[in-house]
């Protein structure tokens, strides 16, 4: 990843449904790993989960369709997002 490539972005999804405790995380950070993200997956005390990947726009696009796609573990019943400029200080891509 390019760090001062103008495509270079952050994205930060909010992920709501049956999401903990299924294995969906471990996924997110599957497909991210295969599109060259970086970022993490965390799960959140209201049982969402949010997903933070930072790396080229059109990669970023695509996590966000597969976390919208249907084929995550349990079931996804709204993703938020938010677009920004990327802030690194990611080693690959974990759940955290």
């Amino acid at each position: 990843m390019s760090s001062n490539d103008d495509s270079t972005v952050r994205l930060t999804a909010w992920v709501r449904g049956r999401v903990q405790g299924v294995g969906f995380r471990w996924w997110t950070r599957s497909r991210a790993l295969e599109l060259g993200l970086v970022g993490q997956a965390r799960n959140l005390d209201d049982g969402r989960v949010a997903v933070v990947a930072e790396g080229d726009r059109e990669r970023c696009e695509r996590l966000l369709a597969l976390l919208r796609g249907g084929e995550a573990p349990g079931w996804v019943d709204e993703v938020v997002e938010q677009w920004g400029d990327p802030k690194g200080g990611f080693d690959g891509f974990v759940e955290a």
